[in-house]
């Protein structure tokens, strides 16, 4: 007798359906696996017949085929077991064929029957939704974020005996139903503890409005990371839709909190310096997504950037430019979300006390070493470049309170609306999207401006690519003071926030 039932797998992002199908004829008893199947699949078998015989299912003695459709692709991951098991119990007579046609099932078996949750959920509901099947079987575990997918039957089942009671008379078995409910409003770190600062802050206001990428320079203990902690608090609220495709990553990541699936907040990702380029990047025999895409939509932080490796910092170019990130393997090239604001803090030498030579105990070639390890081509694809200054002891002691977040955070709201209306018919949404023709369109310069970016980029030797960015951090500021045209004091305070680079890597 034949059944078949969907399940799914993930690779890289993306979700493919695979059609698991059973037959079991008469011949000497065995249990075969087909279909390209990894060794992790292979073992299906093993803990779908333990199963059965814990749940005193008896099998007959008969030969028993399983195939997974289409053979091209490598099934990876624990979660067929569940598809496997439906599908030989319905080969076998003990369910009804017909009732699987249209579900798709996925989920971990163990030994005693118990169903265990799996990572990537809610992209297969989403792509069951996309393939109009009639209902989702999950573990229970796994219920509230497969809930988030509106207009999708979920059924939830904590064991092989509920999933056999529920295919066998769907209409006596009560689903559960999930409970994913809004999460009150988390107090994080505020902007208004950071006293002085008030150039950094400004730099870190641009850099959130306009999307653009930022380098904070100074010495130990300035503030640097204190600051770069509270840059999500300044950037919008999630929408909807960022929330599910966040959701999404993490999933695959196998992230999720098991009973608030939804991410709800912008993300922010510090990795430790130690992290190699596969950790920042992603990948594995069957990729996965690494900080970089963890980042999404949020903050990638960089602390000490020049104690990552060289291969580490290289990655970021790519990514940088063209917001995904690709990763290529022997069986296909697999493409990651990647638009994120990196934003990298660093010592001005080992010491930290650079240009300070009363405190700095570097020598000049240490210092010189030190910030080579950035190259310049990733220096170029950094917006902004800001200078941390040591707080003295009257503005922490008695110094004013800064302004908080949410008042922060309404200014970079205002702004970035402007772009959206501006780039509405563009395939952009911020400043810092801008490419070489947008930027001759929408960076629309007075006279006097030109005529001293013009002299700026001769005398301090800029590339192209710092040219672009420059006017791109223009265009911010003229927006945060509502401009249409970009003015001469929107760009020096654009070249200023470059002059410390040429300051520390001239």
């Amino acid at each position: 007798m034949f059944a078949s039932v969907l399940s799914a797998v993930i690779l890289g992002m993306d979700v493919h359906l695979i059609q698991v199908e059973a037959d079991v004829s008469s011949g000497l008893p065995s249990f075969t696996m087909v279909g390209f199947p990894s060794a992790q699949v292979k073992e299906a078998q093993d803990r779908v017949r333990t199963a059965f015989r814990n749940n005193e299912i008896t099998l007959p003695p008969k030969r028993i085929t399983v195939n997974f459709a289409p053979a091209d692709i490598k099934k990876e991951g624990a979660g067929f077991d569940l598809p496997v098991a439906a599908a030989v119990l319905a080969a076998a007579g003990f369910l009804s064929p017909g009732f699987l046609k249209g579900a798709m099932l996925a989920g971990e078996l163990s030994l005693n029957g118990e169903v265990h949750a799996i990572s990537g959920i809610l992209p297969m509901v989403l792509k069951a939704r996309e393939e109009k099947c009639r209902f989702c079987l999950v573990p229970v575990e796994n219920l509230e974020e497969a809930c988030l997918v509106p207009d999708m039957k979920i059924i939830g089942v904590k064991n092989l005996k509920e999933m056999i009671q529920y295919l066998k008379a769907p209409e006596s078995y009560a689903p559960r139903e999930g409970q994913t409910s809004a999460a009150g409003e988390e107090e994080g770190p505020d902007f208004r503890d950071i006293r002085g600062q008030e150039s950094l802050k400004r730099a870190v206001e641009i850099a959130v409005s306009g999307f653009h990428n930022l380098l904070m320079i100074g010495p130990p203990g300035a503030g640097k990371t204190m600051t770069a902690r509270r840059i999500p608090g300044i950037m919008p609220k999630l929408s909807y839709e960022e929330s599910l495709e966040l959701t999404k990553i993490y999933s695959i990541a196998g992230l999720l909190s098991p009973s608030d699936p939804l991410i709800r907040h912008r993300p922010f990702r510090s990795p430790h310096h130690t992290s190699t380029a596969v950790a920042l990047a992603g990948g594995g025999r069957n990729p996965r997504p690494g900080e970089i895409t963890l980042a999404h939509r949020g903050v990638l932080f960089l602390d000490e950037m020049p104690e990552f490796s060289r291969r580490s910092l290289e990655i970021l170019r790519q990514p940088l430019e063209d917001k995904v990130i690709r990763i290529s393997r022997i069986n296909g090239t697999y493409e990651f979300p990647a638009d994120f604001i990196l934003c990298a803090a660093m010592n001005p030498c080992p010491c930290g006390y650079y240009p300070d030579m009363n405190r700095c105990r570097c020598t000049a070639g240490q210092v010189s070493s030190y910030l080579n390890k950035i190259s310049q081509p990733l220096l170029d694809r950094l917006d902004l470049c800001a200078e941390a200054e040591p707080t003295d002891f009257s503005q922490m002691s008695a110094g004013p309170l800064g302004e908080t977040s949410q008042k922060i955070r309404k200014r970079v709201e205002q702004v970035q609306k402007i772009q959206r209306k501006r780039y509405q018919k563009e395939k952009i949404q911020f400043n810092g999207e801008l490419t070489g023709s947008q930027l001759e369109k929408y960076c629309v310069m007075e006279k006097d401006a030109r005529n001293f970016l013009e002299k700026a980029f001769i005398h301090l030797a800029f590339s192209a690519r710092a040219y672009h960015r420059i006017l791109r951090v223009a265009r911010t500021i003229a927006d945060m003071e509502f401009s249409e045209t970009i003015k001469k004091d929107h760009i020096g305070e654009a070249l200023s926030y470059r002059s410390f680079e040429k300051k520390y890597w001239s």
